[in-house]
């Protein structure tokens, strides 16, 4: 049997980033997709394709690779049973050779000729175009955890949305280029949603939503579905409706991702935790925030995970969540614990973070009758989180009603009142 090595697909995997087993798997979702069953491929299926043990797939695999690649299998170097192979005579080694790749190049350029309308080539998307826009966007992410709840970006993270979409349409590109160009655009939609949150702004969040979650069916990543829907969480716990809140964390929680990847079980686990707390549970609290620390422990750092997912979730923020959780339980002493770990632990460009975390401190130690040294707290947080940033406004109001509840007419709170108009005045 002839068995000469496939270099057409292994050069067309080499410029798409394809290992064997991630195109198995990629064709298997594309096979399901056509024939309603999960594929049966794996690594070794694609290594006896570049080994040229098979040189044409079953019709169902042949298509779903199509479809996955955007070409003819030809011009993946595959060649139909019954079409004359080149053979190898061992006394005329070069013009065997010779021929082989002839032939192999002549395939590649008869289907490659067929594939484009007329004789202009249409502009190919790859995965370079699709790098670009996730570098823009982890500007964002970095931007977005400077400051948070901005309008702008908000509007950045949409504006990217959009440009991820009009490039599904300026030329042709992969099945698997086009499932990231909507992953990405869902991920740009998702990190517009969580500004609007972040500001307040829900009605403009729950329009966000909906788009990213279309745009997240599309690509059939589950990562980002799960993004969506923990931000759907949080938002719901943030509007007060506990009932929707869990009801939306559960759908990530449900995702098989999180059974795959015990760090998206933890993050899951945590935002469930920070429900309970808002839904006075404290034994579901307790129980949630204990599962997710163990899940944490069991992720293996090195494995993949997209960037917003890197950016942010770490053992800061699952002491964040807890905070958040025991401070709406009442329970100020387990609340403080929580704050005083996460800031030890936030990494400097969680600016955003900090300031949230700083204000909730401030809250905890004034509930314990610490007045002084609450407001001593307080008045770390910068002007620009004091005075920009929605969530953080707020509550700082809230911790000078409460101070001036507590501790009517002392200097504390003179001392206090003074600090927050210089705030105001560098507003």
């Amino acid at each position: 049997m002839d068995t000469t090595r496939n270099t057409v697909l292994e050069a067309w995997m080499a410029e798409h980033g394809y290992s064997s087993n991630s195109l198995a798997d990629t064709v298997n979702r594309a096979l399901e997709q056509l024939t309603g069953r999960p594929g049966g491929l794996d690594g070794s299926s694609v290594r006896a394709w570049k080994a040229g043990r098979v040189k044409w797939p079953k019709s169902a695999t042949r298509k779903a690779l199509e479809d996955v690649s955007g070409l003819p299998a030809v011009a993946l170097g595959f060649v139909p049973w019954g079409r004359a192979r080149p053979t190898a005579a061992p006394p005329q080694q070069e013009d065997s050779d010779m021929k082989r790749r002839t032939l192999v190049g002549g395939i590649a350029a008869a289907a490659a000729a067929a594939a484009a309308p007329g004789t202009a080539s249409p502009r190919r998307i790859g995965m370079s175009d699709v790098s670009r826009l996730n570098k823009r966007f982890a500007e964002i992410i970095a931007s977005d955890h400077r400051h948070g709840g901005q309008l702008g970006i908000e509007q950045q993270a949409a504006e990217l949305a959009n440009e991820a979409l009009n490039l599904q349409n300026a030329g042709s590109a992969t099945q698997r280029v086009r499932s990231n160009l909507y992953a990405s655009a869902a991920a740009f939609r998702s990190s517009a949603m969580w500004a609007a949150i972040d500001g307040r702004r829900y009605d403009d969040a729950k329009a966000h939503m909906r788009e990213a979650q279309a745009l997240a069916e599309m690509s059939g990543d589950q990562a980002i579905k799960f993004r969506i829907w923990s931000h759907a969480g949080t938002m719901y716990r943030h509007m007060g409706r506990t009932a929707d809140a869990f009801a939306a964390n559960d759908v990530a929680r449900n995702l098989h991702l999180t059974r795959r990847d015990p760090l998206f079980a933890s993050l899951g686990l945590a935002r469930q935790g920070a429900i309970h707390g808002a839904a006075q549970d404290p034994t579901g609290t307790r129980r949630a925030f204990d599962q997710a620390q163990d899940a944490m422990l069991r992720a293996d750092p090195a494995d993949y995970r997209p960037v917003w997912m890197l950016a942010f979730y770490d053992q800061a923020e699952l002491d964040h969540l807890a905070l958040s959780a025991y401070l709406a339980l009442g329970d100020y002493p387990t609340a403080e614990f929580h704050a005083h770990r996460c800031l030890s632990a936030l990494r400097p460009h969680m600016a955003r973070s900090r300031a949230i975390t700083t204000t909730r401190l401030a809250h905890a130690q004034l509930a314990q009758g610490a007045p002084e040294a609450a407001t001593t707290t307080a008045m770390k947080v910068p002007a620009d989180a004091a005075t920009q940033h929605a969530r953080v406004t707020r509550m700082l109001q809230e911790f000078g009603a409460a101070l001036r509840a507590t501790a009517p007419g002392s200097t504390t709170v003179q001392t206090w009142t003074e600090h927050a108009a210089t705030w105001r005045m560098a507003a």
